[in-house]
């Protein structure tokens, strides 16, 4: 008897186990028994150099398992004509008209940090090496710009978040330089 059939006669029943567990169908298992003999196989005369056989036949399992269950992941087919969620565009753009008077009732560094990373697009290391900032500075300040920014969205547009933080609704007010009277 040479050395594959020695250590798989001693692993395989408790791989066996190992796999039951965790998949559901046996004809899985029984397909990643036989993947796992034929890898073995696959090393000839090399698997008898192997140290701990049962640790390698556990480690190609291990991987061979996690290959399956990315390849078997549930998915939902989704039809062709599922519509996307509409927004109120109306809405949407009366919100946004409201941004920049929220965002000049702010103060200049608190504005500068949302103009240039959420408007501008800098990245936080760049927002910090442009204002002169170390980076956990740099990402404190935007923060608390950001929640300065919502709390005044939330006061002054009256907007109200869902649980998800999405706008749910709010209170139309005019841009700057304008008035209801205009």
């Amino acid at each position: 008897m040479n050395c594959l059939d020695e250590a798989w006669k001693q692993n395989a029943p408790e791989l066996r186990s190992w796999l039951r567990q965790r998949l559901r169908q046996p004809q899985d298992v029984d397909d990643l028994m036989q993947d796992l003999f034929i890898k073995a196989l696959g090393q000839g005369n090399k698997f008898c150099s192997i140290e701990n056989a049962r640790a390698w036949l556990f480690a190609v399992a291990r991987n061979a398992l996690a290959d399956q269950l990315k390849m078997k992941r549930e998915s939902v087919e989704l039809p062709d004509d599922l519509a996307a969620e509409q927004h109120d565009q109306d809405a949407v753009d009366q919100l946004a008209a409201c941004l920049p008077r929220v965002l000049s009732e702010l103060s200049p560094t608190d504005q500068e940090a949302i103009r240039l990373c959420d408007l501008g697009g800098l990245s936080q290391a760049q927002y910090a090496e442009k204002a002169g900032l170390n980076l956990s500075t740099a990402k404190s300040r935007l923060q608390r710009a950001r929640q300065k920014m919502r709390e005044q969205m939330t006061q002054a547009c009256q907007v109200r978040f869902d649980g998800q933080g999405h706008v749910q609704d709010f209170v139309r007010r005019p841009p700057i330089g304008k008035t209801d009277e205009n």
